[in-house]
């Protein structure tokens, strides 16, 4: 009789089990090795560092250290710690800018926001011709030369030869200085900002619209909800973040306005239209760029609590 002799598949002494892991795994065999090329991911996104570093981060850091020195363009930087800072503080004439831009803030912004939503609704929802020729007329003047802009609404307000005042001189009316008065400088401003940029609202606003699903508007006509209703339940709630963003970008926009008072007032009459930017860019002039560096920095930080306290109170239940 044969002996049968099973064999058995433990490995030999010395030997690791194929696919075993930990102490008992070969070294080194489950390393994997960087491939020979593993540097040409850095090589393409080093253009994108180094232009940032370039353009962006060094002259910020250079604008932080030169808004602690007093300096004109010339010469060494003469160290002043916070003078700079307390300067601008205590000068009247900064709080008078901040106070300007914050009266244009409040002339445009939320006139503006509410324009652009409704008007993106109604194209949105409405069966009228010519939707897409209205919304070519109105982008137009947002991506038409501002300087241009500015010089054909002079031609409109300008108190001796403007074709507004020739009207009001028709109907036997005062004639006003729509932007040589103090009264009036501002709002006419505005106006122009409106008519400039109230494109880029639409633009943004009907994109956020165009979002909204059809079956909420179905559903409120259902429950017979009439058409101020349903926009103040449903298409604003729905855009809410949109208008979070759009007004902090038009915050930006209006703290760093610059051309539009320069083209049209000059800043006056008697600084009364004079925004922040329009001081930034007199420190500039007068060669002051340390407290314009400093001007710009505090700028910055008040933009930059303004639109902390937009975004929190426009935020959804969904996002606390």
């Amino acid at each position: 009789m044969s002996q049968i002799v099973w064999k058995t598949s433990a490995p030999r002494t010395g030997q690791p089990v194929r696919g075993a892991r930990g102490p008992e795994a070969a070294p080194g065999r489950n390393r994997r090795r960087l491939p020979r090329d593993w540097w040409y991911g850095y090589l393409f996104i080093a253009p994108f560092f180094v232009i940032f570093i370039a353009f962006s981060a060094y002259p910020m850091i250079y604008a932080l250290e030169l808004s602690f020195s007093d300096w004109h363009g010339g010469g060494q930087l003469n160290w002043v710690g916070f003078g700079n800072y307390t300067y601008l503080l205590k000068n009247p004439q900064f709080w008078s800018s901040l106070g300007n831009s914050g009266i244009l803030w409040l002339l445009i912004v939320p006139a503006q926001t509410l324009l652009a939503v409704g008007a993106a609704s109604l194209l949105t929802r409405s069966k009228m011709r010519f939707t897409k020729s209205l919304r070519t007329v109105v982008i137009v003047p947002y991506v038409t030369p501002l300087a241009a802009m500015a010089q054909a609404f002079i031609l409109i307000f300008d108190k001796n030869y403007g074709v507004l005042n020739a009207i009001l001189h028709f109907f036997h009316l005062p004639e006003v200085g729509w932007l040589t008065t103090t009264t009036w400088s501002k709002p006419s401003i505005a106006v122009f900002v409106l008519w400039k940029t109230s494109g880029f609202a639409l633009i943004i606003m009907l994109a956020a619209v165009q979002s909204i699903p059809e079956h909420l508007y179905e559903a409120a006509s259902l429950d017979g909800a009439g058409a101020v209703r349903t926009f103040f339940s449903i298409t604003v709630p729905m855009v809410r973040r949109q208008i979070g963003f759009f007004l902090v970008i038009s915050t930006l926009g209006i703290s760093q306005m610059f051309l539009e008072p320069y083209v049209l007032t000059q800043g006056g009459p008697y600084n009364s239209s004079t925004t922040s930017g329009l001081y930034l860019y007199q420190h500039i002039e007068d060669s002051d760029l340390g407290t314009g560096a400093a001007n710009s920095f505090l700028l910055v930080i008040l933009v930059f609590l303004l639109s902390l306290i937009a975004v929190r109170v426009l935020r959804s239940k969904e996002d606390m």
